[in-house]
């Protein structure tokens, strides 16, 4: 997709179709491999960390709530270091056929339905990642335009009504944005994205000093909390936990974008920038969650801002914070969208060129339907249960383990070796992983306790 190279506009053959424009010949992969890119190690890393990071981080110390901090950090520990073996086997597939693209590799590997499956995973996966920031906007805008003008009652003011705002930021802001031509011209965009989450992350980290208080603020303490975690079962307090830890890793359907774009690109060097991007989230998921649960203990929200501005909204550092994040999350949906865009186009519209008023009609109707979802959604949680319970597994277990079996030829490594059945116990996990959580979740609703259909 034209997205894809930033070279893309001074090529000859920029006219190919876009699903061609994903494709290599054999006889060309093996003569100079992937196309070199123009961004350098550094920036990659940089991108793909942005493209890990998310409104995921503010549910995380509710997930450790829910778990005590020793189970949470081998659950972060363990979807982390498959997450990290799932691009490994994005990238052995794409290497050896030569296909830069998620739903062309579903393609190559399953035919139609494969591409179908791929793209419509992409598809859920990135609408809900996309809800989840703008719900934040939603929630957090009002507040801190009401906080900056002082206004303690509220009586209706349009300004400070979320559905409004969240219109306003979209069309304003993430529209421009998302029309891009290419992706690597939001670059600068999502540096100040991940600058404003690092900002959030050295907040958190401290604001536990000056908020100690929040406890008895809060009218809990921290024997209550541990009485309430042991005194529940193991199994509904992992309901939420488990899809919530998937979505906050899931960045596979950016991975082969920013491999195509990388400067002198091979399978070893991408794989360093996955590894060092996904080791800088995990600490960084790690510590928001550590420090936000340290802080509330028990009281602590699916959404942390929220637990936040309880104390003080009005408070300096906590307004910062609030500023941050909302900058951060309304600069990531235009990232985030691009790969939905991609999926679409190869779905619906495989051997068509590139076409500014299709290019731009998906982006408004991608932001208008995620602007339905965003007003009526009762709750972020039930966003990532549901998103995480089933897309996050296919992209992360299932989908490249298959493809790595059926890509990768017999005569390279047999259907017994080793790295394919270690492929197989890896499709079987997300399997298991998705019915487990989904079951997890609808016990949970059903027994009327769920905490998805509750507002802020």
């Amino acid at each position: 997709m034209n997205v894809l190279y930033s070279h893309r506009s001074e090529d000859p053959e920029a006219n190919l179709a876009e699903s061609q424009e994903f494709l290599s010949s054999m006889e060309d992969k093996k003569a100079t491999g992937f196309t070199d890119g123009k961004t350098s190690f550094g920036m990659s890393v940089f991108n793909l960390g942005n493209a890990i990071m998310g409104s995921g981080i503010l549910g995380l110390s509710y997930a450790m709530a829910n778990t005590g901090v020793v189970l949470f950090l081998v659950l972060l520990t363990v979807v982390a270091v498959l997450s990290s073996y799932s691009i490994h086997l994005l990238l052995k597939s794409s290497g050896i056929v030569g296909i830069r693209a998620y739903e062309q590799l579903g393609q190559r590997a399953f035919g139609t339905p494969g591409k179908m499956a791929a793209g419509i995973a992409i598809t859920l996966q990135n609408i809900g990642a996309m809800s989840s920031y703008l719900y934040i906007v939603k929630y957090e805008f009002p507040l801190v335009i009401q906080a900056f003008l002082g206004v303690d009652n509220p009586s209706g003011e349009w300004y400070l009504n979320g559905n409004y705002l969240v219109i306003m930021v979209s069309i304003s802001v993430i529209l421009p944005l998302a029309l891009m031509k290419q992706l690597g011209y939001l670059g600068y965009t999502s540096g100040f994205s991940l600058t404003c989450m690092v900002f959030f992350l050295i907040s958190v980290c401290t604001v536990i000093h000056s908020y100690s208080i929040g406890l008895h603020v809060l009218q809990v303490g921290a024997g209550a909390t541990v009485s309430m975690v042991t005194s529940q079962s193991i199994v509904f307090q992992t309901a939420y936990t488990i899809p919530i830890l998937a979505f906050a890793f899931v960045c596979h359907p950016e991975v082969l974008p920013i491999y195509t774009e990388l400067k002198n690109p091979t399978k070893q060097r991408m794989q360093h920038v996955s590894n060092i991007s996904i080791v800088v989230m995990y600490t960084m998921y790690f510590l928001a969650a550590l420090f936000g649960y340290l802080t509330f203990y028990g009281e602590v929200e699916s959404e942390l801002l929220h637990t936040y501005s309880r104390l003080d909204p009005y408070d300096t550092l906590i307004l910062c914070v609030r500023l941050a994040v909302l900058t951060a999350v309304t600069l990531t949906v235009p990232i985030v969208l691009f790969p939905v865009r991609r999926a679409i186009q190869q779905l619906f519209f495989p051997n068509k060129t590139f076409y500014w008023p299709r290019h731009i009609a998906i982006a408004v109707t991608l932001l208008t339907l995620i602007n339905m979802l965003v007003i009526f959604a009762p709750n972020i949680l039930g966003i990532f249960g549901i998103i995480g319970a089933t897309s996050a597994p296919c992209l992360i277990f299932i989908f490249p383990a298959v493809f790595y079996i059926r890509i990768v030829p017999e005569e390279e490594e047999p259907m017994r070796s080793t790295p394919k059945i270690l492929a197989a116990c890896f499709a079987g996990i997300g399997f298991l992983f998705m019915v487990m959580s989904l079951s997890f979740i609808l016990i949970d609703w059903t027994s009327g306790s769920s905490k998805a259909s509750s507002g802020h």
